[in-house]
């Protein structure tokens, strides 16, 4: 056998003349597996027809729908090239994997939203995807795992954490639409975009740099916390090489960005034409597709009685938007500086009935997870908040 990567897992083959950035056959039918293991990858087969809709000019609605679907099985794909790639280095590394490229979806969108500056899009889908994990999956996870189980548990330690950091990227997220609010409230006659803009940097960097120390305590220090569910479980194997895996992720990540890029173009248009407001396209349709991949992983292993695994999924999955996702949108809108037609950088600024919203959803989710238990109730009451807020957002009239 060749000399094999370190870790875990199975050794590249002897050396062929391939050159080093193309998979070994052994890759390339461990990646035909993937594709081919789910009916979603038939979806990716509307690639190429939703490039041709782009450039043909077929229209908006074709573009958003077609770019839409096809988002979906990437962000599958990407979840399991991320984790066959994060078992072969460790809990450490693996972690910050998992977390780099877990909500890459989002990411990509925001950027693509950003350089068009449909601010609107941009917030709302971030806030959309804190909101669908924390209510939508965790309530999922509750329902259909208390509907086999009439209790279950999880780690109060992790969900301490938890709670913290959703708490504190609340804090965050609000002050400076609430600093807004408050301004204008006592005038009309200032102008206080630029002070929003300069407190939402501040909250931006202060929340980076929590989420370094999130991860230096959830992946280091106190990983122990964390770790539940899995002592009867079978150690992970790699089935990729590290070349077969970087190959993979590269060309996903490139398959969304030309996606997100189309979609993105395509929203204004689409709210236009169909009458869906953009806070609803962001709040509800938008995170579905970066939060397919979580959504299925969580609820399967609720089904399990793996609660410790779920709430890591949907749980861990809110607070990297809430802390990482969400400023990172910020410090990327100051480098790039305004979007096409609009007249400020971003800044983290919702409308009082959103920023209430998120805070309330947040404060209830703290609620429900503080004992360590769940039940199908329970569940169900977060998903009955998720589908008020949709439809608040779908019925109601919203500014752009």
């Amino acid at each position: 056998m060749g000399g094999g990567t370190p870790g875990a897992g199975p050794e590249d083959p002897a050396p062929s003349s391939l050159p080093p950035f193309i998979p070994n056959t052994r890759d390339l039918a461990k990646i035909w597996s993937m594709v081919s293991g789910t009916r979603w990858s038939l979806l990716l087969f509307l690639l190429p027809v939703a490039v041709a809709s782009h450039n043909l000019e077929w229209g908006a609605s074709w573009d958003f729908l077609l770019n839409f679907l096809v988002i979906i099985p990437l962000a599958l794909l990407l979840g399991d090239v991320t984790e066959d790639l994060a078992c072969r280095f460790g809990d450490v590394a693996g972690g910050l994997l998992n977390a780099t490229f877990g909500n890459v979806v989002e990411i990509i969108l925001s950027i693509q939203a950003l350089r068009r500056g449909l601010y609107t899009v941009v917030s709302m889908t971030l806030i959309g995807s804190v909101l669908s994990n924390l209510l939508l999956v965790a309530g999922t996870c509750f329902f259909v795992g208390g509907l086999k189980y009439k209790v279950q548990t999880f780690s109060s330690n992790a969900v301490k954490a938890y709670a913290s950091m959703l708490f504190l990227a609340t804090i965050g997220v609000c002050i400076p639409s609430v600093y807004k609010a408050h301004l204008k409230w006592l005038t009309t006659d200032v102008d206080v975009s630029q002070e929003v803009l300069d407190i939402s940097r501040v909250a931006a960097v202060i929340l980076l740099l929590m989420y370094v120390a999130y991860l230096v305590f959830s992946l280091y220090t106190h990983h122990d916390l964390f770790a539940g569910d899995d002592d009867d479980e079978e150690e992970e194997v790699p089935e990729l090489s590290v070349t077969g895996a970087m190959t993979m992720l590269t060309a996903i990540t490139a398959m969304i960005t030309l996606s997100s890029n189309y979609l993105t173009s395509s929203i204004e248009a689409v709210s236009e034409s169909s009458g869906l407001n953009q806070q609803f396209i962001g709040v509800v349709l938008l995170p579905v597709i970066g939060n397919a991949c979580e959504h299925l992983t969580a609820v399967m292993v609720a089904m399990k009685n793996k609660m410790d695994l779920s709430m890591s999924v949907a749980l861990g999955s809110s607070i990297q938007i809430a802390i990482f996702a969400i400023p990172l949108a910020v410090i990327a809108g100051w480098v790039m500086g305004p979007g096409e037609g609009a007249a400020t950088a971003y800044a983290m600024e919702l409308d009082p009935l959103s920023t209430l919203m998120f805070f309330l959803s947040v404060m209830l989710g703290i609620v429900v997870i503080s004992d360590g238990r769940s039940q199908w109730l329970i569940g169900l009451l977060l998903l009955g908040t998720y589908v008020l807020i949709g439809a608040t957002y779908l019925i109601g009239e919203f500014d752009q």
